[in-house]
């Protein structure tokens, strides 16, 4: 996630801020890997709990249900073709290849923005969820809803280092 901050929802500005965090794009991808987990859904989690909301089991597949179309059409299919030309040998130079697997890499950022651009225009359109007391709090709460939203048992070593990174990040004034 390096995508220009020049108009942007403060959904992808505290994305963009909060994945640059020591650690957090492996934690991510650690969950996205073993879990399927959507990485923008997360993230857009995190944010409603640093707003103070706190979201139910419920709300979190309503939401995922959203956004599934959108992460199987463009998100997912991106993903696995640049990952595939990182490690696959061909008949293209190496480094036309390398220049075409950026170019799909940029692609697939592009899909993610828009997909948390739809996320952020959902929560335009009334308040998601209860009102949280505190967002560290509401930021585990909510991981944990999205969990049960999935059926999924998410790695605690992922978990606790983003909660962890969340919490600095919430001291720092997010």
């Amino acid at each position: 996630m390096n995508d220009g901050e020049a108009q942007t929802t403060p959904l992808w500005r505290f994305s963009l801020r909060f994945y640059r965090q020591t650690g957090i794009v492996d934690a991510c991808i650690a969950l996205q890997d073993a879990c399927g987990a959507d990485v923008n859904l997360l993230l857009f989690l995190l944010w409603l709990a640093a707003e103070g909301r706190l979201l139910s089991a419920a709300e979190v597949k309503a939401l995922d249900d959203k956004v599934r179309p959108w992460r199987e059409l463009a998100i997912v299919p991106l993903r696995a073709l640049r990952r595939r030309l990182k490690t696959t040998p061909g008949q293209i130079d190496a480094s036309a290849q390398e220049a075409f697997r950026e170019s799909v890499k940029a692609l697939e950022l592009h899909s993610e923005r828009l997909e948390q651009d739809a996320l952020y225009a959902l929560s335009q359109l009334g308040a998601l969820g209860a009102a949280a007391a505190a967002p560290p709090a509401a930021a585990r709460a909510n991981l944990k809803a999205y969990e049960r939203a999935t059926g999924s048992s998410f790695p605690k070593a992922p978990i606790e280092l983003i909660l962890g990174a969340f919490g600095d990040l919430e001291e720092s004034g997010l």
